[in-house]
C-alpha cells in the first residue's frame, strides 16, 4: 500500500543564512524522526497551460468590447508562443509512503511467485486479509500524519493525493505526448471504490 503527497517548494537561496540553517535542522529532525522507509521523487515537465488558456478563450467569448476581446487574443497567442519556444519547465515534488503486509516482507522471490500461481483462498485468508487491510490502512495513515507533520515544521505545504490525482499523475507519467493531447476524464464518473 503507498500514499502520495504532493509537497510545495520553497527557494533556498532567497532565504537568510538564519533561515537556512533553521530549514536544515528541521529537515534533519525530520528524517531522524522516521522509522520506515519513504520515496522523494522530484518530476520535471513541459508546463501545461491548457486550462489557463481555455479560461481566457471563455472570458474573450463573453468580452462585449471588440477592442478588449482582440487585445485577450493576442495575449493568449503570446502566452502559447512564450511556452513553446522557451521550453518552460514545471516542477512537481512528490513523497511517496509505503507501508507493506508482514506476510510480503517476510516472503522470498519464489514463494511470491509460486503464490502468485497458485493463489488458494479460503473464507478465514479472505477475512484475515481484510482484517490485514484495516490494520494497514490505520498504520499508513499514522505515516502519512508523521510525515506531513514533519514537513510542515520545514515550512512546506503536503497535500496527499486522491484518486483522480492519482490517475493524472499516472497517466501523465506513463502517457506523456498523449496526456499533452488527450486530457483524461473524470474519474469520478464512474463506479469506483476508493479507500
Amino acid at each position: 500500500m503507498r500514499s502520495i503527497l504532493q509537497v510545495s517548494s520553497i527557494n533556498f537561496n532567497l532565504k537568510s543564512e538564519q533561515e537556512q540553517n533553521a530549514i536544515i535542522y528541521a529537515y534533519q529532525g525530520f528524517l531522524n524522526t522516521l522509522d520506515f522507509p519513504i520515496q522523494i521523487l522530484v518530476r520535471s515537465r513541459k508546463l501545461d497551460i491548457d486550462k489557463y488558456l481555455d479560461s481566457l478563450n471563455e472570458k474573450r467569448e463573453k468580452q462585449t468590447n471588440m477592442l478588449l476581446q482582440r487585445q485577450t487574443f493576442e495575449y493568449i497567442e503570446y502566452i502559447k508562443k512564450l511556452v513553446e519556444y522557451a521550453d518552460i519547465m514545471e516542477k512537481n515534488f512528490y513523497v511517496i509512503v509505503p507501508i507493506d503486509p508482514f506476510r510480503v516482507q517476510s516472503m522470498t522471490v519464489f514463494q511470491k511467485f509460486w503464490q502468485y500461481l497458485h493463489p488458494y483462498d479460503s473464507i478465514d485468508q479472505i477475512r484475515i486479509r481484510h482484517q490485514e487491510f484495516d490494520d494497514l490502512k490505520k498504520k499508513l495513515t499514522t505515516r502519512v500524519n508523521t510525515v506531513k507533520a514533519g514537513l510542515e515544521n520545514c515550512n512546506l505545504r503536503t497535500v496527499q493525493l486522491n484518486t483522480q490525482q492519482l490517475v493524472e499523475l499516472f497517466y501523465q507519467v506513463y502517457n506523456p505526448v498523449t496526456s499533452r493531447n488527450e486530457k483524461l476524464n473524470d474519474v469520478n464518473k464512474y463506479d469506483l471504490q476508493t479507500i
